[in-house]
């Protein structure tokens, strides 16, 4: 450790963490970093795709230590044969197919030189993708972390169970055959795991019972996210989310086709505008029907919720607390959403105050949302108490004080 006892971190993230508005990845990874940059020399190892541009290296340069940028290997073909090939390799290595393509032999080179000069006290791997990088040796030679962002076996079981899987079939062979082997290996290789949810704690438990594991919700920016002045008189809903993701376009599709008709019904000026970048056909598609709107990417995502009356997150599939949950608390906009929406939350019970309302079926979403509607002062409850949860639990800097902690244990 240096002089002046701050760290000398190597953070590994295969994912290029800028703008950190491009998801939940880059968005986690980005406010860790940043928070750690300010106590700590960072080191930051990681990959650039088509999409960043050398803007973004110059400003994500100013955030760490030294940056070092490799190329991301090409996108595997799409053969039949490929594809096979593929899926075999990664039975054999007990690797997921993403993990492998994904892997450089050039970072793992530098990597090892690094930790065989002894240049960091601890390295980090910024979500489990980037675990095949640390060698069961540095278990002996540098503290280990993982910060996994959502257990894979959590994830996919859940989207099988939904009936959310784009692939129900491969999917359950890779989770019978190699999720649980490959979660159960990689996290023998680490001193501390990282989790942001309990249920991915109790997951992680059952594959590493003696592990060292710590629960680290995600946070918000406050200055990007902040509460809206005023009540909103409309019959406005909003959904955000990235919609090229599985589990936003099955709610998108779930709440535009069964929740809103119903909706209408009572409410005829009753709207749905649906925010996020990367929107596929699928999701564009819904623009056709009454009272829809589909945004795409937009400047600041905030406006939308705040011309919003109700946030909407209709999720039935996917694991880990959710970004786009917190975010609409913040900025003060009253949320319907499911157990998946709001997993990792105190929102509800007789332990806590009112924060948000709870809605799985089609009638519970328009009940809550019809409660809302018609009430202004139930609206300002939940604005208030939503606000004032993310303020004392779920800030960035909150987030990166834990897990500061968790580097420095060893």
């Amino acid at each position: 450790m240096t002089p002046d006892n701050s760290l000398n971190i190597l953070m590994i993230s295969s994912t290029f963490p800028y703008p950190p508005s491009r998801g939940g990845t880059e968005i986690r990874t980005f406010n860790l970093l940043k928070y750690l940059h300010s106590h700590h020399n960072i080191t930051l190892v990681t990959q650039r795709h088509s999409g960043v541009s050398d803007q973004d290296v110059e400003e994500l340069r100013q955030w760490v230590s030294q940056l070092m940028v490799f190329p991301l290997p090409p996108e595997p073909g799409s053969s039949g044969v490929g594809k096979v090939g593929r899926f075999l390799n990664s039975l054999i290595k007990s690797t997921p197919p993403n993990v492998l393509y994904r892997y450089s032999q050039e970072i793992q080179t530098w990597i090892d030189q690094g930790i065989q000069q002894g240049k960091f006290d601890v390295i980090t791997c910024e979500h489990s993708v980037n675990e095949i990088y640390i060698r069961p040796s540095y278990l002996n030679q540098v503290h280990t972390v993982v910060d996994i962002h959502s257990s894979l076996v959590g994830w996919t079981r859940n989207h099988l169970e939904m009936g959310a899987s784009p692939n129900p079939q491969r999917d359950r062979i890779y989770l019978n055959l190699l999720l649980e082997r490959y979660e159960k290996r990689y996290a023998a290789k680490f001193h501390d795991l990282v989790v942001t949810t309990d249920d991915d704690e109790k997951q992680f438990q059952e594959f590493n019972p003696h592990g060292q594991i710590h629960v680290i919700a995600n946070g918000v920016d406050l200055d990007l996210f902040p509460m809206r002045s005023q009540d909103i008189d409309n019959h406005n809903l909003v959904f955000v989310g990235a919609m090229d993701a599985s589990h936003n376009i099955d709610a998108a599709r779930f709440f535009t086709l069964d929740v809103l008709p119903v909706l209408q019904k009572r409410y005829p000026d009753a709207s749905f505008t649906i925010v996020g970048a990367r929107p596929i056909p699928e999701v564009l598609d819904l623009a056709k029907y009454p009272g829809v709107t589909v945004t795409g990417g937009v400047p600041q995502v905030v406006d939308y919720l705040h011309q919003a009356q109700v946030c909407v997150t209709p999720l039935r599939s996917g694991y880990g607390i959710k970004n786009k949950t917190l975010e609409a608390m913040a900025a003060g906009v009253p949320v319907v959403a499911s157990d998946r929406g709001l997993e990792g939350l105190a929102v509800d019970g007789s332990n806590h105050p009112l924060r948000a309302l709870r809605a799985n079926s089609v009638a519970e979403y328009v009940e809550a949302i019809s409660q809302l509607f018609e009430q202004p002062n139930l609206r300002q409850q939940l604005s208030q108490n939503g606000r004032l949860l993310i303020e004392t639990e779920y800030t960035w800097e909150r987030a990166g004080e834990r897990y500061e902690q968790v580097l420095l244990r060893r």
